[in-house]
């Protein structure tokens, strides 16, 4: 007998609502603690790119500043 088997003689609900809810109430706790870590991932990458972004602004201003003011137009 397969699972197959098992669910064809089983009410809609029990397919696409128990056995969901039955699922989310046992592996609830890894779900949320996966997508937290993504999250929680997602978020240091976003940072780190926004940091390495500014560090690239503000050397490409002062370098681009320097090589102006090198001309001696204080």
């Amino acid at each position: 007998m397969t699972v197959r088997e098992i669910f064809e003689g089983m009410p809609w609900w029990v397919k696409w609502v128990a056995v969901p809810v039955i699922a989310l109430v046992v592996f609830g706790g890894l779900i949320a603690s996966i997508v937290g870590f993504v999250v929680y991932l997602l978020f240091k990458i976003l940072v780190f790119a926004a940091l390495v972004g500014g560090v690239i602004y503000l050397v490409r201003k002062f370098m681009t500043g320097s090589s102006s003011s090198r001309g001696g137009d204080w």
